[in-house]
């Protein structure tokens, strides 16, 4: 059968890519002669090199690095190139690794030796440069042949298995010498088989080609494993270790949630139907994943443990994953839990709003209130907000729970009002995906409206990091609050960037002084630099300020003491609900 042109694509591409980013290792104790041949092979286009002058360090380096060539000096100091040429071709990771000897010997009998040794290739010193160019292309051409026949599958052209154990191996070294995290993912598809039987071979090959399209899709576009620190991030491996399983390699993950959001993603590109031989095709998967170092650190125990984890999500009924981890399974079994009764809160009016008050500092009246969402289950349980909340955000569903917060929230503060209670302001928490989507604006707009609300007691609360995310957008959407009478609130300030000049650039009105900070006063001296610092600030800027979580008599006395305006805490009360809060405002009326 001939090749498809998705095949026959993948084989140019892996080509040119195998010759344009290949990694070329030099190893030769004078460095005015790697910097001359860096200098001419970049005239070819290469561009990633390894350059090593110490010998004795070479194998360390060629470990850490896994060039796709090496050129190999014969004659240096501590470790000659022939020692360095031996221990290699005794790795079975680096046996085929090409190796082209540079070196000034004009003895035919080291020529002979450096081959015998496993030498792919042999140049005399000085090197012309359009032939050192033309050996190192046709040698990672011929590299680049042997792989393709040697390590990919030729139905999908993924890697295959002898490819994935050889990177399994080489990973998990690199992980445990750098005390990385990883995750393997093993992924089965269900009911191939029976694909096969109804659309024929040909039908069913094209079936495990979309297929791996799409997870390649998941691989290549997920933004989920980048790190916290620096630039690093993490990479993704896929590969068709068998019929209709495949093997994902996560490296460097920063935490195990980045490996539960890519099999998530991934159960979902499967469930999409597909229109193969005329027929509309619908596969389920099943995926196991195992951890390191949490689970093992042996290659084989951690293939045992994600392949057991893959049957027992087949066994429970398939289109699932599973840590084989009882522990972790645990944690996201609850969350799946959440996430399906979170879907149905709404549409069973499970959600319930109470208000935190807010008073003047100095006379200790009601200026203002913030709103809590609770969520109260169907068994009468109330699940706590740190639970339910972060599944809200990765879901997408905080977008209509908001919607219906805004709502509920204006219109109360409506009611408030218009039945003649004191004129308070509400503070309403914003998330980053509320923030971004694109029809945030219209929906406040429209909840003011509708409610008939004075704008001007509203306050939207937004996080320092939401802020920064994109401050060209932030800053256009801001003003249009602003416009509409709208306050802004910078919600737990001081945990997030340490860059004061947003404040200046952005239209804020409030800061709001993180409870960790609070927590900490009068006892602690750094925490209260922190927040008289804080306060300062604000004053300086004209700004309102409001302390979080005051919850005894000094902490009050201090944030009095440096003119904050505002607090809430327990210290006055919990969060109240709607009739509870309109008692202490009009306590005549009970």
């Amino acid at each position: 059968m001939t090749n498809s042109p998705h095949k026959e694509r993948t084989t140019r591409r892996y080509d040119s890519q195998i010759l344009a980013h290949a990694t070329i290792m030099m190893v030769d104790d004078e460095p005015i002669t790697m910097e001359m041949v860096r200098i001419y092979l970049n005239d070819f286009g290469y561009r990633n090199f390894v350059l090593v002058e110490d010998s004795a360090t070479a194998l360390h380096v060629l470990e850490k690095t896994n060039p796709d060539l090496l050129l190999l000096d014969l004659f240096m100091p501590q470790v000659s190139g022939f020692d360095i040429l031996t221990t290699i071709r005794a790795l079975p990771k680096f046996k085929h690794l090409p190796i082209i000897i540079l070196t000034g010997s004009t003895d035919p009998g080291d020529k002979l030796q450096a081959l015998d040794l496993g030498a792919t290739d042999f140049l005399g010193k000085p090197v012309d440069p359009s032939e050192l160019g033309l050996r190192i292309r046709n040698t990672l051409a011929a590299k680049a042949y042997m792989d393709r026949l040697a390590f990919y599958d030729p139905q999908t052209s993924l890697p295959n298995r002898q490819m994935f154990l050889e990177r399994f191996d080489w990973t998990l070294q690199k992980a445990k010498r750098y005390q990385e995290q990883l995750a393997l993912l093993n992924i089965s598809l269900d009911n191939l088989d029976k694909v096969n039987a109804t659309i024929g071979h040909r039908g069913a090959d094209e079936v495990l080609n979309q297929i791996a399209r799409r997870i390649e899709g998941v691989v290549r576009n997920s933004d989920i494993l980048t790190l916290d620190h620096g630039n690093d991030v993490s990479e993704m491996m896929l590969f068709r270790t068998e019929g209709s399983t495949f093997s994902l390699l996560l490296d460097r993950i920063h935490d195990v949630k980045g490996a539960a959001t890519v099999a998530e993603r991934i159960l979902r590109t499967v469930r999409e139907p597909m229109q193969v031989e005329g027929s509309e095709i619908f596969l389920r998967a099943n995926i196991g994943i195992a951890t390191f170092p949490a689970e093992s650190d042996d290659r084989d125990t951690l293939l045992r443990l994600a392949s057991s984890a893959k049957d027992y999500g087949k066994n429970k009924g398939g289109d699932c994953f599973h840590f084989s981890s009882a522990a972790i399974n645990s944690l996201y079994e609850k969350r799946r839990s959440i996430e399906s009764r979170l879907r149905n809160a709404l549409h069973n009016d499970e959600f319930t709003l109470c208000y935190q008050p807010q008073l003047d500092i100095l006379t200790n009246t009601i200026k203002g209130v913030e709103v809590l969402l609770r969520w109260k289950d169907r068994d009468g349980t109330f699940v706590p907000p740190e639970e339910f909340v972060p599944v809200a955000e990765e879901t997408g569903l905080i977008i209509p729970i908001g919607e219906w917060i805004l709502k509920k929230a204006f219109s109360q503060l409506s009611e408030w009002h218009n039945s003649g209670s004191t004129r308070i302001t509400m503070s309403v928490n914003l998330s980053t995906r509320q923030f971004v989507d694109y029809d945030f604006f219209t929906l406040v707009r429209d909840s003011v409206e509708h409610s008939n609300v004075d704008p001007r007691y509203l306050i939207l609360e937004i996080t320092e990091t939401l802020l920064m995310a994109d401050i060209k957008h932030t800053r256009g959407l801001l003003q249009e609050f602003k416009d509409m009478g709208i306050r802004l609130s910078v919600d737990d300030f001081g945990t997030g960037y340490s860059s004061l000049s947003y404040l200046c650039e952005l239209p804020v009105d409030e800061l709001k002084i993180d409870r960790s900070f609070i927590a900490g006063i009068p006892d602690n001296p750094g925490k209260c630099s922190v927040v008289s610092t804080i306060l300062m600030l604000a004053h300086s800027l004209r700004l309102q300020t409001v302390a979080e979580g005051v919850e005894t008599r000094k902490q009050l006395s201090f944030l009095q003491d440096n003119m904050c305006h505002m607090y809430q805490g327990y210290l006055h009360s919990k969060p109240l609900d709607g009739a509870e809060l309109r008692a202490l405002l009009l306590p005549e009326d009970e």
